[in-house]
């Protein structure tokens, strides 16, 4: 094995590098995401060497037959990484599939710019001259077998090992960690995007095909179904009212929020009943609780209940749209008239900030259907934080208001994220403004999914969620009502009269309807914070489905 030929294999895994590591080089540069993708991109490009090591009299046309795949789909990724500084995914494709003729074609008319051309033709260039530089790799046979077997090794055994024997997962789950460690490379980028977006797209569709099947509330009444209306829930990600300044937290966090405060209710003690995404949601848009957590595949959502009572119904999501975990947020989504898709990033730490959503909203708002029912679900605060908010927001930088006794890590950490509630008062202040400036009658109500412990609790060495070791600040949630005048002055709901009760998100449900001024049977007016009617119940915490059982959360 001379010199000269670890050089013609050093040349050659260069060239199979190039397709996929340029966009992700690019990203990197730019701080748009996570090393991750860089990282696979570099181990994936060895696979490509296996051929070219056992069939060295063949390199050029397997390096040429390849590398015209690999610059096919490199273009794809090059090109969209141009238009939006964001690497491409299976959300993107979602979008792709979801748009007709019309609206792709205004899509390339309004982002295409001149420069993009010179740069997809450099990058054709810059392929077909690496090309031109590849040679046979002329180890002995059992010298590139073992290679090749030492690649498989390499980038399968691990997960092989982990998932099968040390986890014992099942195999399609095996199956689904080794695509997601092959695809930020090309051509697996396209191909497995594609494959994992037909099926969660399947996933999805039965989810919708069960819920339109689901029979519509009885004795549905509005006493307000005579007058226009706008309402306007906002859901955030990852958020603790307790690194809030409009909750009492030490640092100005939320100077717009503090700035309007007597003009919204902000309720003191609302919690999730559960520290993720997905359960938290499956309960504060449903009628599932923590006793019966299954009800969201039995009875109407609230989005059904809305479209039921006559109101035109919009989704703006700046979370990832169709990924194996986001599948039921699309679900959702897609039970409203309009959808707004704006994070199609591949990775949920990426930067795509939430102001993504005003655009969209400013649309909705301005629709002159006479009752709208506006959904704006934000990223929010969600990890990592860095990621969450551009640099002007980058005021926290010191020790200055954290607890004394902490590391400069956690200091760091903690100044990130309360950067990124900075960021959050910004995007969901702007958001009650342009509620506001319409002048029409208007509620807006604003919350979190669930809470983040950000070394919060003592002896403050932890950084997440953890249910099975739950702490206050992974449930404590921000609550916050606005109406407008002409809101208040057709409604006996008094937003004030519970701000001091402890209350669980999963009974939201009863609390938006009550607002609404919507009746039915399924209701109850016991667990509406705005009624007076309301009773305090227990609130509770847990995997309802788990065997640890459920927990009442102290506060």
């Amino acid at each position: 094995m001379t010199k000269q030929n670890w050089r013609a294999f050093f040349i050659l895994y260069i060239f199979f590098l190039y397709f996929s590591g340029i966009t992700h080089l690019l990203l990197q540069v730019t701080d748009a995401t996570i090393f991750v993708g860089l990282r696979q991109a570099i181990y994936m490009s060895f696979l490509w060497m296996i051929p070219v090591l056992l069939f060295p009299n063949k390199t050029k046309e397997i390096t040429g037959a390849v590398g015209l795949m690999l610059w096919a789909s490199s273009l794809v990724s090059l090109g969209y990484f141009c238009i939006y500084q964001q690497e491409f995914s299976q959300s993107v494709i979602f979008i792709i599939f979801e748009s007709n003729l019309a609206e792709s074609s205004e899509f390339i008319a309004q982002y295409f710019k001149w420069w993009m051309l010179p740069i997809l033709i450099g990058h054709t260039i810059i392929s077909y001259l690496l090309w031109r530089q590849v040679k046979p790799v002329t180890f002995p046979l059992k010298n590139a077998v073992f290679i090749s077997l030492f690649i498989l090794t390499f980038l399968f055994g691990a997960p092989l090992f982990k998932s099968l024997i040390v986890k014992k997962a099942p195999w399609n789950q095996v199956v689904y960690i080794i695509e997601k460690h092959m695809q930020p490379a090309q051509p697996w980028q396209l191909i497995i995007g594609y494959v994992h977006y037909r099926e969660q797209l399947a996933t999805m569709e039965a989810m919708l095909e069960k819920n339109k099947s689901l029979p519509p509330v009885k004795n549905l009444k509005d006493k307000h179904g005579e007058l226009n209306s706008t309402m306007v829930l906002v859901i955030g990600e990852s958020t603790n009212r307790q690194h809030m300044s409009l909750y009492g937290y030490n640092r100005p966090t939320t100077p717009q929020l503090d700035a309007m405060k007597n003009e919204l209710s902000v309720f003191q003690h609302a919690v999730s009943s559960r520290p993720s995404t997905i359960e938290s949601l499956e309960q504060i848009l449903t009628f599932a609780d923590q006793n019966n957590p299954d009800l969201f595949l039995t009875k109407p959502t609230l989005m059904n209940i809305m479209k039921q009572a006559g109101y035109k119904t919009y989704w703006i999501t700046n979370q990832q749209t169709i990924t194996k975990r986001n599948t039921m947020l699309t679900n959702f989504s897609k039970q409203m008239d309009v959808q707004y898709y704006m994070n199609n990033s591949s990775a949920q730490n990426s930067r795509e900030y939430d102001e993504n959503v005003l655009e969209p909203l400013q649309k909705s708002l301005d629709d002159n259907a006479p009752k709208k029912f506006i959904v704006v679900h934000l990223l929010g605060t969600h990890m990592k934080y860095k990621y969450r908010y551009p640099d002007k927001f980058a005021k926290f930088d010191s020790a200055e208001g954290t607890k004394k006794g902490l590391s400069q890590d956690k200091i760091d950490i903690i100044n990130t994220y309360d950067n990124a509630i900075l960021y959050n008062d910004y995007v969901v202040s702007s958001i009650k403004k342009m509620i506001e400036a319409k002048q029409e009658r208007s509620f807006m109500a604003y919350l979190s999914d669930h809470g983040e412990d950000v070394y919060d609790t003592p002896p403050h060495d932890f950084l997440g969620r953890n249910e099975g070791n739950p702490s206050l600040a992974m449930y404590a949630t921000p609550l916050i009502m606005w109406a407008s005048p002409a809101w208040k002055e057709k409604s006996a709901i008094n937003l004030n009269g519970h701000l001091d009760a402890p209350y669980s998100l999963s009974n939201f449900i009863h609390t938006w309807f009550d607002v609404a001024g919507l009746s039915f049977d399924d209701l109850d007016i016991n667990k509406s914070l705005v009624n007076s009617s309301f009773k305090q119940s227990p609130v509770l915490i847990g995997d309802p489905r788990g065997s640890a059982g459920l927990k009442t959360l102290a506060q």
